[in-house]
């Protein structure tokens, strides 16, 4: 099928420029739309999101090295193509899904369409595919979450969204204070993984600990000033770990919120950093189970 599409050579052409303007937050907020980068991410969101794709862009080596990609979304392209010409059946699965659309380009073309030197051939666009945090925490049963407050840099937040999905956790919530989860950097951080869990976005940090503790969970603030060690804490009950910002940690008034503050043992280092005391802690949770 691939064969056959048009090959679009032009990376000045609108098209390349409206794909590359999604690396601003407000073009994505306008859009609805933000783009996925490299094979490993884009054959998570065809598997796991596909309803959420909407274009693919790959180059005819990147066709022929990832064949089985190519045949994910030639998969989800005849069923969107049904779904369009069956609307009425389409609002009973699926009422998300749209046609995906699966363009041959350039390299010169695929490097103008991102800000990446080497984005591997691939790139896809799709619609936002955060869940309400109502939702969210109705699915999260005896599990955990990680809670992301104050976080602002787009590598850790992907980081930690990596390891919650090692890890088991039941969801990542992510306040209105951090950065944006749709940042190509994030997304290129999470390697997939933001497409296997829920994600909720949005919600001011007072209301989201305080949606948690209605859920049932007990709210574990993660610092260093924590009179409570990590290997202390019950981890066998529904929990969520709390993180703050990768420069002054948790502020006061959000410590105060929490249910418990729980410091990392730590033998020499003078302190870990966002992603890897997250990680630490995610860790125990899993381990507890």
């Amino acid at each position: 099928m691939t064969t056959d599409l048009p090959l679009l050579s032009n990376p000045r052409s609108e098209r390349v420029r409206s794909v590359r303007s999604l690396g601003r937050r407000a073009v994505r907020q306008r859009q609805g739309l933000f783009v996925v980068e490299g094979p490993q991410a884009v054959r998570e969101l065809l598997s796991y999101a596909g309803h959420a794709a909407s274009d693919l862009y790959l180059t005819s080596s990147s066709a022929e090295r990832h064949t089985g990609i190519v045949e994910l979304a030639e998969g989800l392209s005849a069923q969107s193509a049904e779904t369009v010409r069956r609307p009425e059946s389409a609002s009973r699965q699926d009422p998300g899904r749209r046609r995906l659309r699966i363009h041959l380009c350039s390299d010169e073309v695929l490097a103008a369409m991102t800000d990446t030197a080497h984005p591997q051939g691939m790139i896809a666009v799709a619609t936002p595919i955060d869940v309400p945090l109502a939702e969210t925490l109705s699915a999260v049963g005896d599990g955990f979450v990680v809670v992301l407050t104050n976080v602002r840099d787009p590598g850790n937040a992907g980081t930690v969204l990596r390891a919650a999905d090692a890890f088991g956790a039941a969801a990542v919530l992510v306040s209105d204070a951090s950065v944006d989860i749709y940042n190509p950097k994030v997304v290129r951080s999470t390697v997939g993984s933001l497409f296997h869990l829920p994600v909720s976005v949005g919600t001011p940090i007072p209301e989201l600990l305080a949606a948690c503790q209605q859920a049932g969970l007990r709210v574990l603030a993660a610092d260093g000033s924590g009179e409570t060690s990590l290997p202390d804490v019950d981890l066998s009950v529904p929990h969520a770990w709390v993180m703050g910002n990768e420069a002054w940690g948790l502020e006061s008034e959000v410590r105060d919120l929490c249910d418990n503050v729980v410091s990392i043992p730590i033998v020499r280092a003078e302190s870990l950093n966002l992603a890897m005391a997250a990680t630490v802690c995610l860790h125990a949770s899993a381990s507890a189970r």
